[in-house]
Parts: C-alpha cells; structure tokens; sequence
C-alpha cells in the first residue's frame, strides 16, 4: 500500500510500544478533536522496557521516519522508554519536527506530597534511563521515592485485561509495600498503566494520589500544534489512522474496547533490518 493513500499532510503522529500510547492519544483527540492523527503501536515488539535502549532507539527512529513520511508534523512519543532512549536524539535528528515526550511525573508528585514519600511505577529502562534519573535529580531529592517494574503487567494490559487476578496480584505486590511505606501520590510512568487506574485505586483507597501524565502530555501536544497554526490548515477531517506491528485483529478489539470511535487500522511489517516500515493491506475500518 503506497503512503499517497493516507490523507495526513499536516497530522499528529503518535507512537508507543503497543497500545499505552492510545491513553495520551485519547487525551490529544480530546483537545485537539478536528484533525487528524497517526498512531503507531509497535506490538510485535512490546514491551519496550525489557529492551536495550540502544533497540528502543533503533524501533523509535523508524517509527518517527514512518510518521513523518506520512505527514506527520508534530510527533509525541507516548512511550516513557522510548523517551528515555530516544527522545534528546530524535529532536537532535529532526529539527524542524516538534517533538513531545513523556517524562514520569516526579515533579508533581514531589510538590503535592504531604509524608515526603512518592511511589514510582514504570519498566527497567526508564529506570535506568537518563532522563528519569535527571529528574529525579532536579525535583526528587526533598523526597523518599520508591520504585517498582511491575513486571508482567504491560503484557496483561495488552491483552485487555484490566482487572484480572494476575493485574491484581502485579499490582498488589507493587502497591503494598508503597502503602506500608506511607507515600502518599503515585506516579504512572508508562503510558500502559492508567488503563489500570480503577484497580490501582481499589487497593491503594482514596487517601492517596495517583498522578497519569496522559492530560499533561495532551496539553503540552496542544501548545505545539498551537504554535504550528501557520503551517497547518483547518480541515475538516478528523479521523484516526491506527496502525500495528502486532496482530490487528487484537488491536482492534482494543481499540473498541476504549470506546473510541472513527478509526481506522491498518497492519504494518517491520523490516528485516529494522529500518524500515512498510504498509500491508489489512486494515479495520470503524465509521
């Protein structure tokens, strides 16, 4: 399928590791409804935090080639790893492209707690990434920060399941000694994670705050397309492009789940060398 039959010029291009992203895309649609959006999940690959950064960064720098010969021209990385492999050198690489990144919420958290200690949820390579560690750096060291991978719990959420016994145990093993510790706000830092807010408040009780970056990202997504005004003209369309490395049966499914409405998703292969994306011909079309 030629990229010509894709009328993007002048969208959004969104990208995650697998359906996380579409957390912050539903909150872009949200502020930016009337135009429209591309979103890659790259699902043959999730989840990107097991991965070396140096692969994260390889799978980001397709993908954002992808979106841009799209027509994308603004692009948010809705991936917490995938910002921290990749985001500096992307805005390095494509310079006249705005970017948009994720960042785990510390600042916020540490201006909101009361008890001093913060609880962080996010995967190893964020962790371990240069860009949590900054901030941290920056805004964590008044406060007591305890981590945890929740390992397991991005590949629940990608199957949909959103409130299972093996979300709750994930959950539950990583929530519990945070509560016995007495922190007091809890930052999501994978865009997997808010699906699971409802279940994350079941264990935690009201008394304890749960900080989803999605509604942040969204607005920061809309000051950029704000200050691109000049080279984006109104139209009319605001129908989302979905594509998917993984199954699009599943993806789909996902999709509807969410509840979100005018899509349509396509199926994408990924090159041997990882260089390249190219379009198949399934494609799922919700009106």
């Amino acid at each position: 399928m030629s990229m010509i039959d894709f009328p993007l010029k002048n969208s959004i291009g969104v990208f995650d590791s697998g359906v996380g992203g579409l957390s912050v895309f539903r909150e872009i649609r949200k502020k930016i409804p009337d135009y429209p959006i591309i979103y890659l999940g790259d699902q043959i690959h999730v989840p990107y935090g097991t991965k070396t950064l140096e692969e994260v960064y390889i799978f980001s720098k397709t993908i954002t080639e992808f979106l841009i010969e799209l027509g994308a021209r603004i692009i948010v990385v809705a991936c917490n790893t995938a910002s921290a492999a990749a985001l500096h050198a992307l805005r390095n690489e494509y310079p006249t492209i705005p970017f948009v990144g994720m960042e785990p919420a510390v600042k916020p958290a540490a201006e909101k707690t009361i008890t001093g200690n913060v609880g962080v949820l996010a995967t190893p390579a964020t962790f371990e990434g240069k860009l949590y560690n900054s901030v941290v750096e920056r805004f964590g060291k008044s406060v007591n920060i305890f981590q945890n991978t929740c390992v397991g719990l991005v590949q629940e959420i990608e199957k949909g399941n959103f409130s299972g016994p093996e979300t709750r145990k994930i959950l539950e093993n990583a929530l519990i000694p945070m509560i016995e510790n007495n922190v007091d706000n809890i930052v999501l830092g994978c865009t997997h994670y808010p699906f699971v807010i409802p279940m994350i408040k079941q264990i935690i009780g009201p008394s304890i705050t749960v900080i989803d970056p999605a509604p942040a990202v969204a607005e920061q997504t809309l000051r950029k397309f704000n200050e691109q005004q000049n080279l984006i003209p109104p139209i009319s369309e605001s129908l989302s492009f979905l594509f998917t490395s993984g199954s699009l049966k599943r993806f789909s499914n996902f999709v509807n789940q969410l509840g979100l409405e005018r899509f349509s998703a396509h199926q994408v292969e990924w090159s041997e060398d990882f260089r390249k994306i190219n379009v198949v011909q399934n494609k799922i079309d919700q009106n």
